[in-house]
């Protein structure tokens, strides 16, 4: 049974009819990226027990970006989540000529929920604090939503926002680049490879993102099946790929070192070892003000 997304959900939307869109080579391109991206999901979930559950915040973070992304393409290769707009510029190549592109809304949800989720796992790896944290996972959304904002706007003003996220790029990549590398390398060579490897890789493929986005949606250079192949290829890159080389680096680094203790539910606040190692032989052993006593127990006595 071949792929029939297009019959069902055609390239007329919200009242428009998209002239410039993706054809079923378009959506099974989508489909595969949402194969890949299912396939790593599982595949990271599956990594974290291998770990205690304690040190499982990274597999979860990667887990939950592939996931989300999962989901985008599952919408983009079903041919949902778009809104036809007016192309600024209107060629006279066949296989971009029309009045109204296909803009897939449904890519930036996924962008403003996962690239704060690829920076959480960059910046945690670096042991930033959390108010810059903070302020860098902030100037992302603004960069992805002026994304948006832009994809949405018919006349030349879209370019204002591709500047203003152009800008917030800039800020990341500088946070990312520079002080978070600082911060990394203060924690160990291990932990600085590994940031170093991530980060450089994120920000280089972060960086032909505003191509892809000048060709495509503010441009209208480039026909829907190669603006698929274009953001699918670098997605792949930059979240099953990225996940992937981030927790190996993570296999033998203990979170703690990053300044993340996470307590496990079945922890007893207060209490440094478990309950049976303390009564042991029925020897109780305490510490008061530095000095070590140690009081003999029989059986039915109460400490």
């Amino acid at each position: 049974m071949g792929n029939n997304a297009l019959n069902v959900n055609p390239n007329t939307n919200n009242g428009g009819t998209a002239d410039i869109a993706i054809t079923t080579h378009g959506s099974d391109w989508y489909w595969a990226v949402c194969a890949v991206m299912t396939v790593a999901t599982f595949v990271f979930v599956g990594m974290s027990f291998s770990k205690p559950r304690t040190q499982r915040v990274f597999h979860y973070i990667t887990a939950s970006i592939t996931l989300v992304a999962a989901i985008a393409y599952f919408s983009m290769g079903s041919n949902l989540g778009w809104t036809p707009i007016g192309a600024e510029f209107i060629r006279a190549n066949p296989k971009v000529a029309g009045i109204y592109r296909e803009i897939f809304y449904v890519r930036y949800i996924d962008w403003v929920i996962t690239t704060p989720l690829l920076l959480l796992d960059l910046l945690l790896t670096a042991g930033l604090p959390w108010p810059t944290i903070l302020l860098t996972l902030l100037v992302d959304e603004i960069m992805i939503i002026t994304g948006l904002v832009g994809a949405l706007v018919k006349s030349s003003y879209k370019w204002g926002y591709f500047v203003f996220g152009c800008m917030a790029l800039f800020f990341v990549a500088w946070q990312v680049t520079w002080v978070a590398r600082k911060h990394a390398s203060a924690l160990g060579s291990d932990i600085s490879r590994t940031f170093l490897i991530c980060g450089c890789w994120t920000i280089a493929l972060w960086f032909l993102y505003p191509i892809a986005w000048g060709l495509c949606e503010g441009g209208n250079v480039i026909a829907g099946d190669s603006e698929a192949v274009f953001y699918g290829i670098l997605d792949i890159l930059a979240k099953p790929v990225f996940g992937a080389l981030l927790l190996w680096g993570h296999r033998n680094i203990d979170p703690a070192r990053l300044g993340l203790h996470v307590r496990d539910y079945d922890d007893v606040p207060g209490v440094s070892a478990p309950l049976h190692e303390k009564h042991h032989n029925g020897v109780t052993g305490a510490h008061n003000n530095g000095v070590n006593t140690t009081t003999t127990t029989t059986a039915g006595e109460t400490v």
